[in-house]
């Protein structure tokens, strides 16, 4: 039987490559994404729901589906606002959960990051961190949250700093050996295979998944 997907974050560099993927992947009948903004050229595949996630609630009666794939995520530089910026990197994917438990939804995979820490001083840490927590808490059945290093990949948007970054740290990719393996760029490619591979076999036994273990789940499958 096929089955039917919710991507939220689609038009990000990650949801982007996991939303072609799944327009190609037959075993999938329907997709379903929830978005601020339409989307142009996609397939009868597809179905869009455009509002404010930041009051998801409003499409209860539509969040019915299979899997979620949850790539919600802004940057400082597009998000100044402390407030609003956890609102979305945090509220949006905790309120997902929360309606993917209510409405029966048996798999949830989210993105968050490396070094996430509820009890961080970071800010960026802290919001990843308690958004795990929130995900975690509604104890859905099959729960995966990534956490990558720096994700790699041609963005639509200017992120200048985070460009220059990756550039610099291209540079000591070969350096990267035994431990520091899980530091190396992961792309937003490889990361939406790992989701996808994920989500059709279950058979990763943590929730927790570290950034070089995305690499071998993106890269093997």
């Amino acid at each position: 039987m096929k089955k039917t997907a919710i991507i939220l974050g689609a038009s990000g560099l990650t949801g982007g490559k996991l939303l072609q993927k799944l327009i190609k992947d037959e075993r999938y009948a329907s997709i379903k994404l929830f978005s601020r903004s339409k989307m142009e050229g996609l397939p009868d595949k597809v179905t869009q729901y455009i509002g404010d996630l930041l009051e998801l609630n409003q499409f209860k009666a539509e969040f019915t589906a299979d899997e979620v794939y949850c790539c919600i995520g802004t940057t400082k530089e597009k998000t100044p606002d402390k407030t609003l910026y956890k609102q979305i990197d945090c509220g949006i994917p905790s309120a997902a959960a929360k309606l993917s438990k209510a409405n029966g939804i048996a798999t949830f995979i989210v993105i968050s990051a490396m070094g996430a820490n509820a009890d961080s001083a970071i800010f960026y840490n802290k919001t990843k961190g308690e958004m795990e927590q929130q995900v975690m808490a509604q104890a859905i059945e099959h729960t995966y949250i990534l956490r990558p290093s720096l994700i790699g990949g041609d963005r639509q948007e200017r992120r200048v700093l985070e460009k220059i970054g990756l550039v610099l740290f291209k540079g000591v990719q070969p350096l990267l050996i035994g431990p520091l393996k899980a530091y190396r760029i992961v792309t937003a490619e490889t990361i939406a295979q790992a989701m996808l591979h994920l989500a059709n076999t279950k058979k990763y036994p943590e929730v927790l998944i570290p950034s070089d273990d995305i690499q071998n789940l993106g890269n093997n499958f």
